[in-house]
C-alpha cells in the first residue's frame, strides 16, 4: 500500500481542488442575472414590520415602491437611510411607498436605529434572509425602484445620495 499512497493523495487533492474551484467560480461568476431584471416583476415577499404587521409586495400593487435592503452594520446604508426619510416626506403625498428591508439584525438593534433617525416609512424584517436570497443580493445597500405597473424600473447597488434618490423617484413618478 505504501507505493500507492502518494498517487492516491494526489488524486484526492486534485479532486478537492476541482470541486472547490467549481464552487468558488459558481459563486463569484453567477453574474448579476440573479437580480430581478429591469422591466420584470420582482419576487413577491411577505415580511413583518416592527409592530408585527405583515407586508407583501402585492399589497402595494398600483403604487410606485422604493424597496431598499439595508443593515445598520453597513456605513453606506446608515448614511442613506435619513436621505430616504427626507425623500419619503417629500413624495409620500403622490402615493409613493418606501419599504426598507433589514437584513436579519436583532430587534433591539433595528428599533434603536429607527428611533435614532426617526424613520417613518415601513421597516420590514427579513429574519431568515429568504427575501434577500430571492432578490439575489450581493452588496448592501441595494435599492429597487418599482413602478406602479409592478415592474422594476431601476436597480441601484451601493449607497445613494439624497440627490440620486430624488432623481430616481422623480423618474419613477414620471416627473
Amino acid at each position: 500500500m505504501g507505493s500507492y499512497r502518494r498517487p492516491v493523495q494526489l488524486i484526492i487533492f486534485l479532486g478537492v481542488l476541482l470541486l472547490g474551484g467549481y464552487a468558488v467560480g459558481n459563486t463569484l461568476f453567477a453574474g448579476g442575472s440573479s437580480l430581478p431584471a429591469t422591466g420584470k416583476q420582482p419576487p413577491e415577499f411577505a415580511l413583518s414590520d416592527l409592530a408585527g404587521g405583515e407586508h407583501r409586495l402585492s399589497d402595494y400593487a398600483g403604487k410606485p415602491v422604493v424597496l431598499n435592503f439595508w443593515g445598520s452594520f453597513c456605513p453606506p446604508c446608515v448614511k442613506e437611510m435619513p436621505e430616504f426619510e427626507k425623500q419619503y416626506g417629500k413624495w409620500k403625498a403622490t402615493g409613493l411607498t418606501i419599504l426598507a428591508v433589514n437584513l436579519s439584525e436583532d430587534d433591539l438593534t433595528v428599533r434603536n436605529f429607527v428611533g435614532r433617525f426617526q424613520l417613518s416609512y415601513p421597516i420590514l424584517r427579513d429574519v431568515n434572509r429568504q427575501t434577500e436570497r430571492s432578490y439575489g443580493l450581493r452588496q448592501y445597500p441595494t435599492t429597487f425602484f418599482i413602478g406602479s405597473d409592478g415592474t422594476v424600473r431601476h436597480i441601484f447597488v451601493g449607497g445613494m445620495t439624497e440627490a440620486q434618490i430624488d432623481e430616481q423617484i422623480a423618474l419613477l413618478l414620471g416627473k
